[in-house]
C-alpha cells in the first residue's frame, strides 16, 4: 500500500524569505513526502498559521519584517502548541542559545543537506514519514582557503545527488546575487553592520545550497573579520569570480 494513502502526509509550515533557501527547503520537505506551506514573511506565516492546522513549524530566525522568535512567541500566546524548529546560518553560540530560550525545539544550522533536514523532520514527525535511506551529517561549511569557485561534489550532496536540481538551483542563485551584492555593498559603504550582518546571514546559505565555495568562505570571512578591510577586498573579488563564472 502506498504510504501517503495509508498515512496523512505531515503538513510544515516553512517561512523563508531568501528565494534560494526557500526553493531547496520546500524541494527537501516535499520529498519526504510532505506538505509544504511556504512564507516569505511574518505576515504571510501568520495568515498561514491561523488557517491550517501543522505538524511543524520551520522557521528563519531572522526576516525583513522580523524575527521567527517574535512570531513563534505571538502564535505560542494564541495557544498553538505545535512544534517548531529555527533555521539560521548564525553560527553564535549566544545566538543558537538564545533561539532554544525562545522555545524552538531545535535549531538547525545553515547551510544543511537534505539529509540534515529531513532528519530533523522526522525526529518532530515520528511515524509519518518514511525512513531514511541516508541520515548521515555532510561537511561543514567551507570556512577557508583557495577554494575553486563551485563545489559541485558539495551541491550534489546538498541535493542528494540530483545533478537537474543543482542546475535549477544555480539559476535562482545567478538572478538573486547581483540584487544581493548590491545591498552588500551599500551596507559595506554606509558601515550600517546590522544590515551587512543580514544579508551575509542569507548569502552564506544560499552559497552553502548550490556549492558556491570561494564565495561562501569569503561571506564567512567578512562575517567574522577582526580587518574588515581585508576580508572586504576579498568578498569582492570572490563575488566578481562568481558573478563571470554564472555570466560566462
Amino acid at each position: 500500500m502506498n504510504a501517503s494513502a495509508s498515512v496523512a502526509l505531515p503538513r510544515i509550515l516553512l517561512l523563508e524569505d531568501d528565494p534560494v533557501s526557500a526553493a531547496f527547503l520546500s524541494a527537501a520537505i516535499a520529498s519526504l513526502p510532505a506538505r509544504v506551506d511556504a512564507a516569505a514573511t511574518l505576515a504571510e506565516a501568520r495568515a498561514l498559521a491561523s488557517v491550517h492546522s501543522h505538524d511543524l513549524w520551520l522557521f528563519d530566525a531572522n526576516l525583513p519584517d522580523g524575527r521567527g522568535a517574535d512570531l513563534l512567541a505571538e502564535l505560542r500566546g494564541r495557544g498553538i502548541t505545535v512544534t517548531a524548529l529555527a533555521h539560521t546560518a548564525d553560527a553564535r553560540r549566544d545566538a543558537l542559545d538564545a533561539l532554544i530560550d525562545a522555545g524552538f525545539e531545535e535549531v538547525l544550522q545553515k547551510p544543511l543537506s537534505v539529509a540534515q533536514l529531513q532528519g530533523a523532520i522526522r525526529r518532530v514527525c515520528a511515524n509519518r514519514v518514511p525512513i531514511a535511506m541516508d541520515t548521515s551529517q555532510h561537511d561543514e561549511p567551507i570556512r577557508c582557503g583557495k577554494l575553486p569557485i563551485w563545489d559541485d561534489d558539495a551541491a550534489l550532496r546538498a541535493l542528494n545527488g540530483h545533478r537537474a536540481h543543482v542546475e535549477a538551483m544555480r539559476g535562482l542563485f545567478a538572478q538573486e546575487l547581483p540584487r544581493v551584492s548590491l545591498r552588500v555593498s551599500v551596507a559595506l559603504a554606509s558601515e550600517d553592520a546590522t544590515a551587512l550582518r543580514d544579508e551575509l546571514h542569507k548569502l552564506q546559505a544560499s552559497c552553502g545550497f548550490v556549492g558556491a565555495a570561494r564565495l561562501g568562505a569569503a561571506v564567512a570571512g567578512l562575517r567574522d573579520a577582526q580587518d574588515a578591510t581585508v576580508a572586504a577586498t576579498r568578498f569582492r573579488d570572490a563575488l566578481q569570480d562568481t558573478l563571470s563564472s554564472l555570466s560566462a
